[in-house]
C-alpha cells in the first residue's frame, strides 16, 4: 500500500521545483493534495495533470508571510477533504550576495518567506490538527553550516531549523509530529539562479559531495513523503540531509 494512502496532505510553495516534484510523489503515494503557492497558473496546470491521472488534488494561492492567507488555505484544506493529516512546508526564496551587500528590503523579505512563513504555517496546521499529524519544513545543507554568499538564505534556513526542533517539543505532546529536511544543490529554478548569481558556486558543491550529483526534487520529495507517512511514526525533530553525502 503507498505510504501516503488516504491522508490529506497540504503542500505549500507547489508551483515549481521541488515542490511540484514533490506533489508528483505524494499524489502517486495515495495522498489527496492541496497546493499553494502565490502564482495560480503554474498550480491550475500542476493540478490538472494530477487530476487527468485520476488523483484527488485542489489549488489555492496564497503568500505565507501573510497571516489572513495562512489561515484562509488551511481552512480551505479542511474545508475541502474534511481534515488535516500533514503539511510539507517549501515555500522559500533565495538571496545572494555578501552580508554586507543584502539590501534590508532583501534580508526582510527573506526573513518573512523563509522563517516567518514556516512559523506562520505551523501555527495554522497545528491548529487543525486533531491528535495525530505530520509536518515537515525544508531548510537547506545552507542551515548546517556557512559559506560566502548566501547570507540571509542561510540565516533563515538555519532558522527554520530551530523552529522545527521546538516545534518537536511543543508538538510531540499533541501526536504532532514535526521534521526537517536539508537539502543539498537540487535541480530547480532556484538553484539555476543560484548558478547565475554565483558562478561556478554550485558545482564546486556538486564536485565536493560524495555522490557526484545534484539531487531532484522527486528525490527530496520521496524522502518527505516517508517522513509523511505512518512509517516514520517515531520520528519527530529530525533534521535530515537530502545532500548526497555532502555533510557527512
Amino acid at each position: 500500500m503507498p505510504d501516503l494512502d488516504g491522508k490529506v496532505i497540504l503542500l505549500v510553495g507547489a508551483s515549481g521545483g521541488i515542490g511540484a516534484e514533490a506533489a508528483r510523489v505524494f499524489a502517486a503515494d495515495g495522498a489527496k493534495l492541496m497546493l499553494v503557492a502565490r502564482s495560480e497558473e503554474p498550480l491550475a496546470e500542476l493540478t490538472a495533470e494530477l487530476e487527468k491521472e485520476g488523483h484527488d488534488v485542489a489549488y489555492t494561492t496564497g503568500d505565507v508571510s501573510v497571516a489572513a492567507d495562512v489561515t484562509r488555505f488551511v481552512d480551505a484544506t479542511v474545508e475541502r477533504f474534511g481534515r488535516l493529516d500533514g503539511a510539507f512546508n517549501n515555500a522559500a526564496m533565495t538571496q545572494a550576495g555578501r552580508l554586507d551587500q543584502v539590501s534590508e528590503d532583501d534580508f526582510d523579505r527573506i526573513l518573512a518567506i523563509n522563517v516567518k512563513g514556516t512559523w506562520l504555517c505551523l501555527r495554522e496546521e497545528v491548529r487543525v490538527m486533531r491528535d495525530h499529524g505530520s509536518i515537515v519544513n525544508v531548510s537547506s545543507i545552507g542551515g548546517l553550516r556557512g559559506s560566502s554568499g548566501m547570507g540571509a538564505y542561510q540565516a533563515s534556513k538555519h532558522a527554520v531549523i530551530g523552529l522545527t526542533r521546538t516545534a518537536a517539543h511543543d508538538f510531540g505532546p499533541l501526536g504532532i509530529r514535526v521534521n526537517v529536511l536539508a537539502p543539498g544543490p537540487t535541480e530547480s529554478p532556484m538553484l539555476d539562479a543560484t548558478r547565475r548569481a554565483i558562478p561556478g558556486g554550485v558545482e564546486a558543491r556538486i564536485a565536493a559531495t560524495p555522490l557526484r550529483k545534484a539531487g531532484t526534487g522527486t528525490e527530496v520529495g520521496a524522502t518527505a513523503s516517508f517522513l509523511l507517512s505512518d512509517r516514520a511514526s517515531h520520528l519527530s525533530g529530525v533534521i535530515l540531509p537530502v545532500d548526497g553525502g555532502f555533510v557527512a
